[in-house]
């Protein structure tokens, strides 16, 4: 595990371009306490730049950059290919030889044997390399199938930079950090900023599963350097529904055990301490018990809870510990400590991000680098098996609304707001209609009567994962640019509701939010998280199951659950989703509030010229009376504001 960078840039001096890469290298020194390193081909004006977390290889061998064995090309590299050794294995049958026995220097021999696409289309991992070839004089930059790594690139005045954060492309002296008004308003609307973009203009997002060629014969100053796919989810989601797994339950449980069991055991190589985040869930139990069915001692687990909180899961993943005999460590934290650590958000993520489950992620993470170097995670579980509730509750709800007339549904929307949420929060359980586990039913009243005019289920897709619907009213001087999300051209073609809404998931949901926390929290640590849902074989044959494999009985996940009886009781799993998140409506009422009444100040807001103050003030005022809750849509503004602060301090 590595944070990379690199510059390609003519005109430069020497002695300003080496520095340039060595302070791009240092503030990824996180990523990479154990080692660092440059290379620099002047003639070439390339320079390549490196820091190590020593994961695979211990010895001076894994130390990158790296060049291959026939000195054509060199690496650096973020990740890890789980399955290097059998990749070395044929390569030695082939004659190559290795000095080490790092990932890297695999990677660097199958480049030599098979060139750049070919090479890459055969690893199984999680990665983000940069290649330099010294016969074509080219730079190749490649990112993984499903986008757990990151790297951005962009110009820098005549310099092409890359990087693993936007952190090391900042101290670069020709960076010019000008926030992209309309990547604010994407933010405000999904809480993140959706690849290709980023939040400065000029720099991009390099998208999963494509390879970008800079080409430094033809290649200029400001070029929009295209990146091509070498591994398609649409393709996949496709071929699955063209396709599908036709065996019965018990044999599509039996081929998803065995490819798991496959997949945890190739991410528990490692020559340093190895664990697991454990929530007690579907998704992160199946992960430990399939690790401690292929481990000879107690795999060590992780989890943290919050004493009296409705969100505390601590107590369920102490039980699943207890059942499969993992070495377990549990961390109770105060409302306090999560809070003292809003202050970091801002550098850790580099660039907006409101997910705020990000500080509970965090906090596990730092618990488990105590102990461990790397840790197993569940992500992905969700999109692939259906675990979100929209995936059966959205169904549920188009099909009891969707054949009634466009008119009248927006007559009902209009009767169901005029009702204050408080008051449908007061009314509903005292006529029995309240849901046991439901926060704030009355808030979610006004979010259904959001969604019952809209055309199509598509669009009540959108309505649902948006957070600010209008984001360009809220940004001044916003254009909002397509995605993927609002360019249906782009889309798999699937006949399901739902499974359009698990494929847009995948490819928008999952990287630029689920795995963008993971990486930022665990790196931020200096801990390999790794994911073994989204080995790609196991994305592969998920998206062949039929649906019926997936959602049953109005919960997800049933194929899953499947394969975790047979290690865990259903009893100790079975339950509400919770998720992982942190009470950030009353925190705002209470302990934040003068934090918060700072960033959302209306004269600031209109001093700083990026966010317009009346509609943000008038979402304040309602959540501080206890009228509405508008955590998500105000966490989102508060984070925006946060980094804003901290961004323009430091330029």
């Amino acid at each position: 595990m590595c944070g990379i960078a690199g510059i390609w840039q003519s005109g430069a001096r020497r002695d300003e371009w080496e520095g340039s890469l060595w302070a791009m290298s240092r503030t990824l020194i996180h990523r990479g306490p154990d080692d660092d390193g440059i290379w620099l081909d002047p003639a070439a004006r390339i320079g390549l730049a490196s820091r190590r977390l020593a994961i695979i290889d211990l010895s001076p061998h894994g130390h990158q950059p790296m060049e291959s064995e026939s000195g054509r090309f060199i690496a650096v590299h973020n990740g890890e290919l789980y399955n290097f050794q059998e990749l070395r294995q044929e390569l030695e049958q082939m004659g190559h030889r290795f000095r080490g026995h790092s990932d890297t220097e695999v990677l660097l021999a199958s480049v030599d044997q098979w060139g750049v696409e070919a090479a890459v289309t055969r690893f199984n991992g999680m990665f983000a390399f940069a290649l330099w070839d010294r016969e074509r004089r080219r730079l190749y930059l490649a990112r993984d199938r499903m986008g757990e790594k990151p790297l951005y690139y962009g110009w820098a005045g005549r310099a092409f930079v890359f990087a693993s954060e936007l952190k090391a492309l900042k101290v670069h002296p020709d960076f010019l950090a000008d926030v992209d008004r309309n990547a604010v308003a994407l933010f405000l609307r999904h809480a993140f900023v959706p690849a290709p973009y980023s939040i400065y203009r000029g720099i991009s997002k390099l998208v999963p599963g494509t390879i970008l060629t800079v080409d430094t014969h033809t290649a200029h100053a400001g070029d929009n350097i295209a990146a091509v796919p070498y591994w398609s989810a649409r393709q996949v989601a496709e071929r699955g529904a063209d396709e599908p797994f036709s065996g019965r339950d018990e044999e599509a449980a039996e081929r998803l055990d065995a490819l798991l069991r496959d997949a945890v055991r190739l991410r528990m190589i490692a020559d340093v301490p190895l664990g697991a985040f454990l929530s007690g869930g579907v998704d992160s139990s199946t992960v430990v018990a399939l690790m401690q069915a292929q481990s000879s001692r107690p795999v060590r687990t992780f989890t943290i809870g919050f004493r009296g909180a409705d969100y505390d899961e601590a107590t369920y993943a102490k039980a699943v510990a207890q059942h499969l005999g993992t070495e377990h460590t549990e961390l109770y934290v105060s409302p306090d400590q999560a809070m003292a650590l809003i202050p970091r958000l801002p550098t850790l993520y580099d660039e907006p991000f409101a997910d705020s489950s990000q500080i509970p992620t965090f906090l596990v993470a730092e618990l488990a680098r105590r102990h461990v170097t790397v840790s197993l995670s569940g992500d992905g579980g969700d999109e692939l098996f259906g675990g979100y509730n929209r995936y059966f509750l959205g169904r549920r709800l188009w099909r009891t609304i969707g054949w009634t007339p466009r008119s009248m549904r927006a007559s009902l929307a209009v009767g169901l707001t005029l009702l204050s949420p408080s008051t449908w929060s007061t009314f509903l359980p005292r006529v029995g209609a309240g849901v046991p586990g439901v926060r704030h039913p009355g808030d979610k009243m006004h979010k259904l009567a959001e969604i019952l005019d809209v055309a199509d289920p598509d669009t009540m897709y959108m309505n649902l994962v948006s957070h600010w619907r209008q984001p360009t009213a809220i940004v001044e001087g916003a254009v909002e640019p397509p995605t993927l999300l609002t360019d249906r051209s782009q889309w798999a073609r699937l006949q399901d509701f739902t499974a359009r809404m698990m494929y847009l998931d995948l490819v928008t949901y999952l990287p630029d939010d689920i795995l963008v926390k993971l990486d930022r929290a665990s790196m931020g640590v200096s801990l390999e998280a790794r994911v073994p849902f989204l080995d790609h074989r196991i994305v592969e044959f998920a998206w062949r199951l039929p649906l019926s494999m997936k959602i049953r009985g109005g919960q997800g996940k049933y194929i899953l659950r499947k394969v975790l009886d047979r290690y865990v009781p259903r009893r100790l799993i079975d339950r509400p989703k919770m998720g992982f998140g942190v009470p950030i409506d009353s925190w705002l009422r209470g302990p934040l509030r003068e934090w918060a009444e700072s960033l959302l100040d209306e004269g600031r807001l209109g001093k700083e010229g990026f966010l317009k103050p009346q509609p943000i003030r008038e979402k304040w005022r309602e959540h501080l009376s206890g009228r509405r809750n508008w955590q998500y849509l105000l966490w989102d503004v508060l984070m925006f504001q946060a980094w804003l602060e901290q961004s323009l301090d430091l330029r």
